[in-house]
């Protein structure tokens, strides 16, 4: 089974899916800026879970460990902790859950200079590396209910075949079905439907509104 590193599992939705992978057999590390803070913060959801599932480490570390690299940090995050871990990066995939909100206006579209995050990881990465949009319209409640389905579709933005399929995977290990939604450039939309998502919350005084994705003869 493959090693995932997750940058930013410190965070509510980071946390989420490392605790989802890890019940499915996957080796998961924990990545922070400081080694300490993301062992303290594995060692939290291994007593979660009963068992032990994490490991964590500096994010360098724990990139250069995994086989797939998954970006979950705060967009004021994004570029020092992608230039951090480059070279790490090298030859694997990188899964940028990423969405450029620009605080206080967080239920308004903000557009980054380079159009999506995710476009703008893969230039800081590299040609190298195969960046994959996806998980940014879901909710890290429903995430961390770790016995439920989560009932929401996953958007899944990737110019690499191979790379979208591994995270299609990864997708359906944690609990929701993957959509193929067209290539990297496509993250701009998916990005861009979480602003819309927090203002649907606010309005109906809902936790967690997702997508569902109707029409398919997949449906659940």
């Amino acid at each position: 089974m493959k090693t995932l590193a997750i940058l930013g599992g410190t965070g509510k939705e980071g946390a989420g899916l490392a605790m989802r992978w890890a019940l499915n057999g996957y080796r998961v590390v924990i990545g922070s800026r400081e080694a300490s803070k993301a062992q303290t913060r594995a060692a939290e959801m291994n007593v979660e879970l009963g068992g032990d599932y994490l490991t964590g480490m500096a994010n360098a570390a724990a990139a250069a460990a995994a086989d797939i690299v998954v970006l979950s940090v705060p967009y004021g995050a994004h570029k020092p902790t992608l230039a951090g871990v480059r070279e790490a990066c090298r030859g694997k995939t990188l899964v940028d859950l990423t969405v450029p909100l620009r605080p206080p206006e967080i239920m308004a579209v903000n557009l980054p200079p380079g159009a999506a995050a995710a476009l703008e990881a893969q230039a800081i990465l590299g040609p190298d590396v195969a960046v994959v949009a996806a998980f940014q319209n879901v909710s890290a409640v429903k995430l961390r209910q770790l016995d439920r389905a989560v009932d929401c579709d996953v958007l899944v933005c990737a110019d690499d075949e191979a790379a979208r399929a591994e995270v299609s995977a990864l997708v359906a290990a944690a609990g929701m079905r993957a959509i193929d939604a067209g290539p990297l450039k496509n993250a701009v939309a998916a990005e861009s439907l979480t602003p819309i998502l927090l203002h649907i919350n606010r309005r109906y005084k809902v936790k967690g509104a997702g997508i569902r994705i109707t029409g398919l003869d997949n449906e659940p």
